[in-house]
């Protein structure tokens, strides 16, 4: 596609689904546990049976409120949940309770700190509780779809931005920033995988200077950071094109296909009068006084951006390693756990964790959660390195055999042998062993040629078998060179 893009704005708005920590359903005691048999876990009220009658999970309104709070969001005193009316094979009831007029989250607002480093302060214009669908399985069966219910009635908290975001990259900081939260929270796994946390993007553009919003076209149900981006990345290119060749957008949804990386047709976009919502009749106001309000407040942990201006201050780490460390809340308590071991500065600690750790991780497709070295250890190895008791490069084998056998750092360095050398009077004599050996390069290096000196230390290391402390030395060679 290939259109002036810089003549253009885009307006981006994203709903995501995140779907609640509870055990059962949100009208019933069904189980909502992950990877069971297909329809093992549809119970008479989820498959919407004569005569049965749902019944509100008081934990789902709990963890809504917890989510209104910790962005200083509106909390209703009364929300209504409403039957959105619509017919489709996985919805079983040929409706979904959901909340419209009257949700329990109001306006708030979500600080997000891009990946250039603006910070930014999206709104929030509402969060509402509502059921989730069934599932239609397209790929199972030959010319048959097959639907499977078991998520049918599993709790989801709908999030959704106002229309602030203005670029695909934004729009990825900005789910990042609520992926955070909820798992700070502990209302959501937030397993993108198992469709934890699943996101909706509404995305149009106009010319410059307009301030009348384009037709949006909404891509759904996009569950990776990675594809959000690619997905709203094409799809405001081909608005672009559209309109560019004198065409007009149609409100409707679309779906993003990765393999292709493309945006397809999907349906036409139903407005709200389309699903005639009306109060359930079977579901009561729910009404939460302040004193409950004031009580779940209490319980609210660290945030993240409340952590990483502490990481800040405490540790005095810089404001890029403060933000990668409580991207994850996993990441930063590991980090916590990993400098109360340690004799190893904040920042070292810091640089491993997002380093070498992460890297592994990354290679080998592992969460933190499961990394092989714990906290503990890699606070071990840290202090190994701080005390000079091994050399920055000797960590880094000892890291990787740590990886490999799950032993000690302790146990690692003892059994071969790999103590830093860090005796001036045995480097002094290996340092003029080498002098004398290699003249010509002292030469070089004594008529200006610095570019030597690596050359010396190359060889005192591979005489040392590389436990040659690094900063000793380069300290005794400059003296000895001189």
């Amino acid at each position: 596609m290939t259109s002036n893009l810089s003549d253009w704005d885009s307006v981006i708005g994203l709903e995501v689904h995140v779907q609640l920590a509870t055990r059962t359903k949100i009208f019933s005691g069904a189980s909502t546990q992950y990877g069971a048999k297909p329809n093992s876990q549809a119970c008479a009220v989820d498959l919407g049976f004569p005569g049965v009658l749902p019944v509100l999970n008081h934990e789902v309104l709990a963890m809504a409120v917890r989510f209104g709070l910790s962005i200083n969001a509106h909390i209703a005193h009364q929300s209504i949940f409403a039957r959105k009316n619509y017919f489709y094979p996985d919805l079983p009831k040929g409706y979904q309770i959901t909340q419209y007029e009257h949700p329990i989250v109001g306006r708030g607002t979500l600080p997000v700190i891009t990946e250039d480093g603006r910070k930014l302060e999206i709104g929030v214009t509402r969060a509402h509780l509502e059921e989730d669908a069934g599932k239609s399985l397209h790929d199972a069966f030959n010319s048959m779809t097959g639907i499977d219910l078991n998520r049918a009635g599993v709790p989801l908290l709908e999030i959704v931005s106002e229309p602030e975001l203005r670029s695909a990259k934004d729009a990825v900081a900005y789910l990042k920033t609520l992926h955070a939260l909820v798992c700070y929270l502990q209302i959501c796994d937030g397993n993108l995988q198992e469709g934890s946390f699943r996101c909706d993007a509404n995305v149009s553009v106009r010319k410059k200077g307009d301030p009348k919003l384009g037709t949006r076209a909404e891509i759904k149900n996009v569950n990776s950071f990675r594809f959000v981006e690619k997905a709203i990345d094409y799809e405001i290119a081909r608005q672009i094109e559209v309109l560019s060749e004198g065409g007009s957008v149609v409100q409707e949804t679309r779906l993003y296909d990765s393999a292709k990386n493309e945006t397809r047709s999907m349906r036409s976009k139903e407005n709200a009068n389309d699903y005639r919502y009306f109060p359930d009749p079977d579901l009561l106001p729910v009404v939460v006084s302040q004193t409950w309000i004031d009580e779940i407040a209490t319980t609210l942990p660290e945030l993240p951006w409340q952590k990483r201006e502490r990481l800040q201050k405490d540790y005095g780490l810089s404001e890029y390693d403060a933000n990668v460390l409580t991207s994850n809340k996993a990441l930063g308590d590991y980090f916590e756990a990993a400098l109360e071991r340690t004799k190893a500065s904040p920042k070292i600690t810091a640089n491993w964790v997002m380093g070498e750790l992460s890297a592994l991780l990354n290679k080998h497709n592992l969460s933190i959660e499961t990394s092989p070295i714990s906290a503990l250890a890699l606070g071990e190895l840290l202090s190994h390195l701080a005390d000079n008791t091994i050399s920055g490069k000797i960590a880094k084998t000892v890291f990787e055999k740590m990886w490999e056998t799950g032993e000690s750092a302790s146990v690692i360095i003892e059994r071969e042998g790999l103590v830093q050398e860090n005796d001036s009077a045995t480097l002094e004599k290996v340092i003029d062993e080498i002098i004398h050996a290699n003249p010509a390069q002292v030469a070089e290096y004594r008529s200006g040629k610095e570019r030597v000196f690596g050359y010396f230390v190359g060889q005192v290391m591979k005489q040392t078998g590389g436990k040659a402390n690094p900063a000793q030395v380069n300290g005794l060679l400059k003296k000895k060179l001189a």
